[in-house]
């Protein structure tokens, strides 16, 4: 689906505070009972020499950790944003050398892609119980809140596959391994739909932007999250399916839901370097609102 550019504006008052090009495209979005066993450690993301790179067959990946904060969606938004345009510049030089990553969680927000209709908020988008964003990503409206896992690769797909459904379900399939290989929940697709599923659970969204072959947005892995809020909106606008979390799934509150949310991100990290075979770099945390 080819979008134009959308209007950025926030919907209800705002918080205070914020190659070479022989291929181009136009800018497109798209939508939207045990513990589990042993993850690999932190230490396996740290990425591989430079020099070991070629051999290796991977691609750097820098990466943004704030997995354990709350940060404000306009901020997170912009500061894709910019790092979106700043690697178009690099292209124009041929020095975009390696892709991007940002993981963490979001005060309560409900989001709306380009076109999305406001028929699916079930309350008066003007007066809303918390913020309402449009954005240029795809797919309808949903919710973003703490105990959700938000993961935004910013990729450039010529050096992976130029093809954005392709992209979708290779973010579908970091979802479903992380379910199924590190919890033994099995968890699939629907066949016309974006997204990973457990039975008739909706756990991961996915909604995302791609500009000249640069991918922003991404996905949104429900953890420990407050799922009421999604009472409030038709998420992505299918009435008749539930949303459902990992922690219900795995059986409620028999648990630290501060230790399922670490284990759920290390393997994120872990199933996303594998799916994009990237080898993953942390690196330090810019002020967002200089940013």
């Amino acid at each position: 689906m080819i979008l134009g550019t959308c209007n950025l504006g926030l919907l209800s008052p705002p918080h205070e505070g914020r190659y070479r090009r022989s291929v181009r495209t136009r800018n497109r979005s798209h939508s939207c009972n045990a513990f589990p066993r042993t993850w690999r450690a932190s230490s396996d993301l740290v990425a591989v020499d430079p020099s070991l790179m070629k051999s290796h067959g991977k691609r750097r990946c820098e990466c943004f950790d704030m997995h354990k904060e709350l940060v404000p969606y306009k901020e997170a938004w912009m500061w894709q944003k910019s790092k979106v345009e700043r690697r178009h510049t690099l292209m124009e030089r041929d020095e975009d050398h390696s892709d991007m990553m940002i993981i963490l969680q979001h005060p309560p927000v409900y989001t709306l892609g380009t076109a999305s209709l406001e028929e699916y908020m079930n309350f008066n988008v003007r007066d809303s119980p918390i913020d309402v964003y449009r954005t240029e990503r795809g797919g309808e409206v949903t919710y973003h809140g703490p105990g959700q896992l938000v993961m935004y690769p910013i990729l450039n797909l010529r050096y992976h596959k130029m093809d954005l459904h392709w992209y979708l379900r290779s973010l579908e399939e970091v979802v479903i391994r992380v379910l199924s290989l590190n919890f033994f929940i099995k968890a699939n697709r629907l066949k016309g739909l974006t997204g990973v599923w457990v039975g008739n659970q909706k756990v991961a969204a996915i909604g995302i932007r791609v500009s000249r072959w640069i991918t922003y947005h991404g996905l949104a892995l429900n953890v420990t999250t407050d799922l009421t809020p999604f009472q409030h909106i038709v998420p992505c606008g299918i009435r008749d399916r539930d949303v459902g979390s990992l922690s219900g799934l795995l059986g409620g509150s028999s648990f630290d839901h501060d230790r399922l949310i670490e284990v759920a991100y290390e393997a994120l990290m872990n199933e996303f370097s594998n799916v994009f075979q990237l080898s993953l770099r942390f690196e330090q945390i810019p002020d967002l609102k200089s940013s």
